[in-house]
């Protein structure tokens, strides 16, 4: 077990690891973003449509999602390549918005057949669209991956300088 462990920390300290580590944590951080717009405005009843509160929490969380994929987990710096960066990137997202509203229509089902509580209905209404993002989040990554590419090689040098740089 302990070698699996040092491989693991190993592979953490690598470039695709880091890289890897940052999206995973884009991700959630962008997910919050989302749950938690979903979450107040439905919760609330600021907007009272499942589907509406759905996509508006989506779209919200979709701006910082892209500037922290982008800059953050693929280190890309500079101006954006419309072409080759936004429109697969936003097409990806909003694929992943439709896909969650998919899973909003189904819930809003749940929510008029069952006559749940407001705290429940809302539960679900969260719940359900972080299970839709969850099912994307591999897809997506792959995706990200491609348009976000980087010279690998240059990348690694890059990693190595800074590593030979740090007191460890």
């Amino acid at each position: 077990m302990s070698r699996r462990l040092s491989d693991l920390l190993a592979w953490t300290k690598s470039h695709e690891g880091k890289k890897i580590i940052r999206y995973t944590l884009s991700s959630v951080i962008t997910t919050g973003v989302s749950l938690a717009a979903i979450l107040i405005t439905y919760g609330f009843k600021i907007i009272p449509g499942i589907i509406e509160a759905t996509l508006f929490g989506n779209v919200i969380a979709v701006i910082p999602s892209y500037y922290l994929n982008r800059a953050w987990a693929w280190g890309k710096r500079g101006k954006s390549h419309f072409r080759n960066e936004v429109i697969p990137y936003w097409g990806m997202a909003f694929l992943g918005i439709a896909f969650s509203l998919l899973g909003a229509t189904y819930t809003k089902h749940l929510v008029h057949t069952h006559h749940w509580g407001h705290l429940a209905n809302t539960a679900l209404v969260g719940g359900v669209n972080v299970l839709s993002f969850a099912i994307f989040w591999v897809l997506k990554m792959l995706v990200f991956n491609r348009i976000f590419h980087t010279d690998r090689l240059r990348d690694i040098d890059a990693h190595l300088v800074a590593e030979e740089r740090s007191p460890n």
